[in-house]
């Protein structure tokens, strides 16, 4: 298999665990150049995976970064679990236990009869803790100096939402969204509908449109087929 990174390639990457979108671009770029001898290359993401969720990644390199934008606009597909009775800042385990709540009146019957009001078009508000830029600084980053973001509520679309478990406090799920769809945001708002709370424990994404997770490259992987490419 033959690569020609400058013209142009779409990698699927499985994205390991605490690595940001961010961290698989810049080594990827930095390793393509140093092994092809490349001394400017563009690569990008297309759809921003929080450093705790793994999964598949859309890379574009070359003139292909130029499509980005279409596979960022494809559905998403995810799994993950979520743990009631409890909340934290930053909605997921990157941030501690803020608030705990009461679970012993979620029953699997309030389960099912609270998921309907999260399918379909739905409003939700970006985590603090997210990439979203306010006057050239990442939310985040005024998250971590105790400053409020301003964030405006953005209108996604989930087209499935399943509990693969009902056995608290931890529940498996599968999602499949729009682009721009907050997992996080959808669990902490499933915790409030409940009269609970809610944070998410454990994020993969498994498909972008109709491209699978499965046949997707580990970062290991890669480094071994490009490096016997480029051994020849």
């Amino acid at each position: 298999m033959a690569f020609d990174f400058e013209k142009g390639e779409v990698l699927l990457i499985d994205k390991p665990e605490e690595w940001t979108s961010f961290d698989v671009v810049n080594f990827l770029r930095s390793f393509i150049r140093k092994i092809y001898s490349i001394k400017k290359l563009k690569v990008g993401h297309a759809g921003t995976l929080d450093p705790l969720a793994t999964g598949l990644l859309i890379i574009c390199t070359g003139k292909k970064t130029k499509e980005i934008d279409f596979y960022q606009g494809l559905e998403k597909v995810y799994v993950g679990t979520m743990t009631l009775g409890a909340t934290t800042p930053s909605y997921d385990k990157e941030t501690e236990i803020d608030a705990r709540y009461d679970t012993s009146h979620i029953t699997e019957k309030l389960l099912k009869e609270t998921l309907p009001k999260f399918t379909g078009t739905i409003e939700q508000m970006p985590p603090a803790y997210s990439a979203i830029k306010i006057k050239g600084e990442r939310a985040y980053e005024l998250a971590r100096k105790k400053e409020s973001p301003n964030l405006k509520k953005r209108s996604v679309v989930i087209h499935d939402f399943q509990l693969l478990t009902t056995q608290l406090p931890d529940i498996d799920f599968y999602v499949k969204c729009s682009k721009g769809t907050y997992i996080r945001s959808l669990v902490y708002d499933f915790g409030k509908a409940l009269d609970s709370g809610a944070y998410l424990s454990k994020l993969r994404r498994t498909q972008i449109g109709d491209f699978k997770v499965s046949d997707a490259y580990t970062l290991d992987q890669l480094k071994e087929l490009l490096l016997k490419e480029t051994s020849r």
